[in-house]
């Protein structure tokens, strides 16, 4: 049940007729995994807290730098020579202390990647390499958990959900393939911050809409954000039969 503090904790939210009381009630049972507490991971985390998830996994090998402060809002000027974990717990503590934290301060391998997929219900990629984003979609695939990513870089950002359990879902190897190996990172390319923001907030919302159980997933969509002219452009997206990671012709 929802304590007389959670029901006025959560009453603008509860408000709405797509979440009310049961829709509450899953997100306070529900659990996420948060793979990279940057630009991405820091309104993602924050969102995630403040509705109410009852338990955020957050995962992250990396100190805070100050060349962070400048996108990666969960952190502050306090935080920097801190892991990006520690940082994060802090301030997650001080806006919502009815959740419960789990803390993956050590880069994870295959099999700690996949206990800690296995232990929740959604997965939230927030990292901002591709090794680590193919690594994360193989362990939500074989763990049949939808897995929610998003990117930023420069001044474009892309957005989409890969679930599993839906047949028709692509997974992010059908749609990056192996990737490229002079993919660059925002400390090489730059990215304004508001960018990260605004896909980390839109990850957010996708993850408590899966929780929750309202609205459509942006499950077979990819949305690719302009922020130079301020244009959003959505592409359907396929499954691959032939994908080497879930498709039904591999192997």
């Amino acid at each position: 049940m929802l304590s007389d503090q959670e029901l006025l904790r959560y009453s603008r939210q509860i408000l709405l007729q797509h979440v009310d009381i049961d829709g509450q009630l899953r997100l306070k049972t529900s659990r996420a995994l948060i793979v990279g507490l940057g630009g991405l991971g820091a309104p993602v985390a924050l969102y995630l807290a403040a509705a109410g998830v009852g338990e955020l996994h957050l995962a992250d090998f990396d100190t805070v730098d100050l060349t962070n402060l400048q996108r990666q809002i969960i952190h502050d000027t306090d935080s920097v020579g801190q892991t990006k974990v520690d940082s994060a717990l802090r301030r997650l503590t001080a806006i919502n202390p009815e959740i419960t934290l789990i803390a993956h301060r050590a880069a994870l391998d295959a099999d700690s990647l996949a206990a800690a997929v296995e232990g929740v219900d959604v997965v939230l990629d927030c990292s901002d390499n591709f090794s680590t984003r193919e690594a994360v979609n193989a362990a939500c695939v074989a763990g049949g958990k939808p897995l929610i990513s998003g990117a930023a870089i420069r001044l474009e950002g892309q957005l989409s959900v890969f679930d599993p359990r839906r047949a028709e879902s692509p997974c992010y190897h059908c749609l990056y393939g192996h990737g490229s190996d002079t993919e660059l990172t925002c400390s090489e390319a730059g990215v304004v911050g508001p960018l990260v923001g605004l896909v980390g907030s839109l990850q957010a919302l996708e993850a408590l809409k899966l929780l929750a159980g309202f609205g459509e997933p942006l499950v077979g969509r990819l949305l690719l954000i302009d922020a130079l002219t301020t244009r959003f452009r959505e592409l359907r997206v396929k499954r691959d039969p032939g994908c080497s990671v879930c498709g039904t012709e591999h192997g």
